[in-house]
């Protein structure tokens, strides 16, 4: 039988999520990279390019300060931005050589890291697993008494 919830899990998931943050910023700065940066590169990494909407739902960040940081990327040649081919008005995002040479480096030093995590914890892919269904259950679904407002047309 399922534990009773202690009515933390918010907090101890913020707490966990920032500690591991704190992590990966450690790792990436190995390679002169922060997160933000990561989160972009990671994105642009599949080689089909990708709309800026899309990449600021991917990397956690306001359009404003994607386009800042963007901006500073191709300044650094890691990203560069082209017309999309089947939509003039729409502009995609795209790797560089020298942004694919950072992402794999530092792909490699994250996944290293985080094998390392999950094995200290004797995880098998289940958290990965677990924490897909927890947020695909909070898409579904409100709390008791309070209107969703994804339902509602407001969001």
């Amino acid at each position: 039988m399922p534990a009773e919830p202690s009515g933390e899990l918010a907090r101890l998931l913020s707490h966990t999520e920032r500690r591991l943050a704190q992590r990966l910023a450690a790792v990436l700065a190995e390679e002169g990279c922060s997160v933000e940066q990561w989160r972009v590169l990671s994105i642009a990494a599949d080689g089909q390019g990708h709309p800026m909407t899309e990449i600021a739902g991917y990397a956690l960040l306001p359009a404003p300060s994607l386009t800042k940081l963007v901006d500073r990327m191709i300044a650094d040649n890691l990203v560069y931005r082209r017309p999309d081919p089947t939509d003039r008005r729409r502009v995609l995002l795209h790797l560089s050589a020298r942004g694919r040479i950072l992402h794999e480096r530092a792909a490699h030093r994250v996944h290293t890291d985080q094998v390392r995590l999950l094995d200290a914890i004797g995880d098998h892919g289940e958290l990965g697993r677990t924490l897909l269904l927890l947020a695909a259950a909070l898409d579904k679904a409100a709390p008791d008494g309070v209107p969703d407002a994804r339902r509602a047309g407001r969001a």
